[in-house]
């Protein structure tokens, strides 16, 4: 990004869509849907999700998505709801963190609902925030950090064309306490400016 452009001027649209899902800002009223998705998955996600660990009431997501729509105005972080056209239904959560915006570099997280698993959702999301960070939020560099045992989020990382660049090794604590190692992903401009080649008419 030019160093004179500020990150709050930039005209963003708060939802983009794809051919199954809406993937969105968060917005009032969110809190109850989204506490409901994560309750049915809690089982599945608590290996890996230390939020998870404890299933917080509507009440309380209801104000960590205010705090969401705050920080997303401020273009200090871009949570993102993963929502099902065909029955709006809510399928998990996504979007980009950690931003660097003197490169920029984003990190994209996402987490899928237990019963829609391996249907895909997760990698369809993925490649349009990806498109979504470089084409208007001028990025120049992503990442994918995962738990190095977590399978399917590395098979998510790498089915999007991010480049396995390393392995921080013990670096982070498991919900259950042990010492896991990270790998990390990375997508640069000038590898989805290649890809985007060759796969536009």
């Amino acid at each position: 990004m030019p160093p004179a452009m500020k990150p709050i001027l930039l005209d963003l649209p708060d939802q983009i869509e794809t051919e199954r899902l809406i993937i969105r800002a968060p917005r009032p009223g969110d809190g109850p849907p989204l506490a409901e998705a994560v309750r049915d998955s809690q089982a599945h996600l608590q290996p890996w999700m230390p939020w998870a660990q404890r299933v917080a009431s509507p009440e309380e997501y209801e104000a960590l998505v205010r705090e969401g729509i705050a920080r997303w105005t401020r273009r200090e972080d871009f949570w993102m709801m993963l929502i099902r056209k065909a029955d709006g239904r809510w399928i998990g959560g996504s979007g980009l963190h950690d931003p660097e915006w003197d490169v920029p570099r984003f990190e994209i997280g996402y987490w899928v609902r237990a019963d829609e698993e391996g249907k895909g959702y997760i990698s369809e999301a993925v490649r349009a925030i990806t498109d979504f960070a470089f084409v208007t939020l001028r990025a120049e560099r992503l990442e994918i950090r995962c738990d190095a045992l977590n399978r399917r989020s590395r098979a998510v990382a790498e089915r999007c064309g991010f480049t396995l660049e390393g392995r921080l090794r013990r670096d982070t604590r498991a919900p259950g306490g042990e010492l896991r190692d990270t790998l990390v992903f990375g997508l640069i401009r000038p590898d989805w400016e290649a890809r985007r080649a060759q796969t536009t008419p």
